[in-house]
């Protein structure tokens, strides 16, 4: 294993607390906002890494300070040594979080993860009726994502259930929360798209209206007063809508490490669009390595990277410059102020799309939902 002769590491580099094991790009689910790459059927299944290699990241992430597993995809169902993976885990100590769809998660399947150590599972909708949940993830799944809720709750996990929201779905709210105490969740996230990836592309169909995110709100609020007991509700603001732009993953290269399925070290899930910036491989650099001192970690850490107008910004500590994955989609530069704050040079762009959004302008291209062979047509469009 060789190490990074980049940037040298300072002592204000902590550890990467939050360890997300992007195991595989693999599902059975098409959805169209999925946040994994656009061009992700570049990666087949025989570029995945191997057992021996996620069981050593997981022993070199966890020596270096982390402390939170959560396993991910595409779907990590897919991949027939989980089981194997989540047992490691829960050896080394780390607190673990199964991220799924619920396709493949059988109750003799969840018996195995729980017995392996199992922590938590977060169980994804994508909306409270069997048509519209259907219909945006290209699947015939409502039934089963209720039947592995009743899994989840008689195995005694906690009930997380995720629900990503759009122009869609935000008119289901009610019923979405609804649904979600009927099932016995104990935590509800409903995380309002962020548009890259595949939402980027079919961003002109899922941007709600103002209005929509206005009563969305409301109506959030009102849930918690009734369920404050038994649920904990998470809003998770749209960027377009809000004006401020958040600090990115908590900070890049602060908290959060993700391992693409061929083994690409990331300071986010999406950071490999980037262009121009080298991010080391797990098959080739060791954890430490490529935490501390590569290029790609280094280059967004802290504020020494900032141009104007972040780099005088009284705000510049708290947000960071926000996201530089849509900083490089709507700006076409990484460097750049997150067009979301109204201070970017290009916040026209943002505003432009919130006020087509408002006056209902139809989008002249059809959805494009994720599948492999759409993948393989943009990855042969992109430079």
């Amino acid at each position: 294993m060789t190490t990074l002769p980049l940037t040298p590491v300072t002592p204000a580099i902590g550890p990467p607390l939050w360890l997300l094991a992007e195991v595989t790009y693999r599902c059975p689910l098409h959805c169209v906002f999925c946040f994994n790459p656009v061009d992700f059927a570049k990666t087949e299944r025989t570029d995945e890494l191997p057992t021996a290699d996620w069981l050593r990241v997981l022993r070199e992430a966890r020596a270096l300070g982390a402390v939170q597993c959560g396993f991910s995809g595409g779907e990590p169902l897919m991949r027939d040594d989980l089981e194997e993976l989540v047992a490691e885990a829960h050896r080394l100590g780390y607190y673990t979080n199964l991220l799924t769809s619920g396709v493949g998660l059988t109750k003799e399947r969840a018996v195995a993860l729980k017995a392996a150590g199992l922590d938590h599972v977060q169980l994804s909708f994508q909306d409270s009726t069997r048509e519209l949940n259907d219909f945006l993830s290209h699947t015939k799944t409502f039934q089963l994502k209720q039947e592995v809720g009743e899994t989840i709750k008689a195995l005694g996990w906690p009930m997380v259930m995720n629900v990503v929201i759009h122009r869609l779905n935000i008119d289901h709210i009610d019923r979405i929360i609804a649904m979600a105490d009927a099932l016995g969740a104990e935590y509800l996230e409903l995380a309002n798209s962020q548009y890259y990836s595949w939402a980027h592309l079919n961003r002109d169909h899922l941007l709600p209206t103002s209005e929509q995110i206005r009563r969305a709100e409301v109506i959030t609020d009102a849930w918690r007063v009734k369920v404050a007991d038994r649920m904990k509700l998470f809003f998770v603001a749209p960027d377009y809508h809000e004006g401020q732009p958040k600090k990115c993953m908590n900070g890049w290269g602060n908290i959060f490490l993700t391992i693409s399925p061929d083994g690409t070290a990331l300071p986010c899930h999406t950071a490999k669009m980037l262009p121009g910036l080298a991010f080391p491989n797990v098959r080739e650099h060791d954890i430490r390595s490529i935490w501390q001192d590569s290029e790609g970690f280094n280059r967004y850490r802290g504020t020494g990277w900032m141009k104007g107008p972040c780099v005088t910004c009284p705000d510049k500590e708290k947000d960071l410059g926000g996201c530089r994955c849509q900083a490089f989609l709507l700006a076409g530069d990484a460097a750049a102020a997150d067009p979301v704050c109204p201070k970017s040079e290009r916040y026209g762009v943002v505003q432009a799309a919130v006020a087509a959004a408002d006056a209902g302008v139809v989008p002249e291209h059809p959805l494009v939902f994720r599948d492999r062979r759409s993948s393989l047509m943009l990855a042969q469009e992109s430079p």
